[in-house]
């Protein structure tokens, strides 16, 4: 008779009632004592031991953020797949669980997680970083509409979902959060960057649009010890002072003294030329140790975080609405949104330590979809005696590296949705070549 192989696997989870509180692999980033320590400082620790801990509603929330399709009790089943049989709490449950957790715990977690990380990228010893901001869609409940609006509102009816507007700052290298801050979209992009300050700091340069070109934002980066470089609106005219050694100028905002660089940025293809102006303004006054071409490269980073928000809208989200009825629910949902996308950043940079790639490179896809492997099969909870920074996500994000970036030839556009006509034609990657020429001009 033909020998039977039996196959058995070891799960290392915590036990009892506390079994389905886990986030797979990236429990290591979020590990139980980081969770109960933060529960701890919020007052949320039980008094009295329940069927569903606020350990577990904690990486209830986290996991919810890799499983949008799902509903809560779908997510549940997720956490509990890989863990034998188990009694599925009701929905009602579940909400109740998470009313009396609140946003707090989760915002502590986003505190503690927001970092630079390993694989940021340092320009002339600053680190770069990038602020920006986004909408997101939240549902169109009674307590919702009471805060938030659609911003295709009119003074007819609304249109759309209504939103929350976020404002983050990140490490354009590693990508990941440095600081984040959120609210109705009536607040406005400059009035919420102001409150990112803590985020901020000697020894790093802020990048930003000309959307941010407001003489008193400038005036709160610089009080924080920060350097920056901030496109100039159209309608800007600064005080001219004097002319400096490469041609750029030394001007007046408000109370800071900055230098002006503009240059020309022309991208030749074997398709034709396009060649676009700029003027970008920087607290860089040293025109010896800051290149203004070098300037005017580094600007380029700033659309790093333009990635960063399909990132979470795309990969994360699935480009679906938020699930939370009610505006703490959001706040909740939306800080367990950022720590997931930390943690995942996290461990993405892990696994990069010592192999000279950059964050760019590797797929923020391809850590998602190991994270939601490793979840329902509720493998790699928790570490071994010894530790894999790289880990299975590791793994697999090492196995499918990016290729090297091409160079941008087209400007940034909103795409329309629905038309006939197809706006530019495919893009052959073996043969295309573009060359980038950066001209400084002089000032008059």
């Amino acid at each position: 008779m033909p020998a039977h192989t039996v196959i058995t696997r070891v799960i290392r989870a915590a036990g009892g009632v506390f079994a389905p509180g886990h986030l797979g692999e990236l429990t290591r980033i979020v590990p139980f004592e980081m969770v109960d320590a933060v529960l701890a400082d919020c007052d949320k620790t039980e008094r009295r031991r329940r069927l569903i801990p606020a350990r577990v509603v904690v990486y209830l929330l986290l996991a919810a953020g890799l499983f949008a399709a799902s509903g809560w009790p779908g997510v549940w089943r997720k956490l509990t797949g890989g863990l034998g049989t188990r009694a599925e709490p009701t929905a009602s449950a579940l909400y109740y669980a998470r009313k009396r957790l609140g946003p707090g715990p989760l915002k502590a977690l986003f505190d503690l997680l927001c970092e630079p990380t390993s694989a940021a990228a340092r320009w002339r010893g600053l680190l770069v970083c990038a602020i920006d901001g986004t909408l997101l869609d939240v549902p169109a409940s009674a307590a919702n509409l009471a805060v938030h609006r659609s911003s295709g509102h009119t003074q007819y009816r609304g249109s759309g979902y209504p939103q929350i507007r976020l404002v983050a700052l990140i490490a354009t290298g590693s990508r990941a959060l440095l600081g984040a801050v959120f609210g109705p979209i009536d607040q406005g992009e400059t009035t919420m960057a102001a409150r990112l300050g803590a985020a901020m700091g000697p020894g790093r340069i802020i990048l930003a649009d000309r959307l941010f070109d407001a003489a008193d934002l400038l005036e709160a980066i610089r009080d924080t010890g920060a350097d920056l470089l901030v496109r100039v609106n159209t309608q800007t005219r600064p005080r001219h002072l004097a002319r400096l050694a490469d041609s750029s100028r030394l001007v007046q905002r408000g109370n800071l003294r900055l230098r002006l660089i503009e240059a020309t940025i022309t991208i030749a293809t074997s398709e034709g030329t396009r060649t676009g102006h700029y003027r970008l303004q920087t607290s860089l006054l040293d025109v010896h140790r800051y290149p203004a071409t070098e300037v005017v490269a580094l600007y380029h980073q700033r659309w790093e975080i333009e990635t960063v928000y399909c990132e979470l809208k795309s990969a994360l989200l699935r480009r679906r609405v938020l699930r939370a009825s009610d505006p703490a629910g959001l706040d909740q949902e939306i800080w367990a949104l950022l720590v997931l996308y930390q943690a995942i950043r996290i461990a993405i940079a892990d696994a990069l330590i010592g192999t000279g790639h950059t964050g760019v490179q590797a797929s923020f896809t391809i850590a998602v979809e190991s994270a939601r492997d490793q979840i329902t099969r509720a493998q790699n909870i928790t570490d071994a005696a010894t530790i894999d920074l790289k880990g299975h996500i590791g793994q697999q994000v090492l196995a499918h590296l990016l290729p090297e970036r091409r160079l941008r030839t087209a400007p940034r556009v909103v795409k329309r949705a629905i038309s006939k006509h197809r706006a530019k034609g495919p893009v052959n990657r073996r043969t295309y070549k573009a060359t980038l020429d950066i001209n400084v001009i002089a000032s008059p």
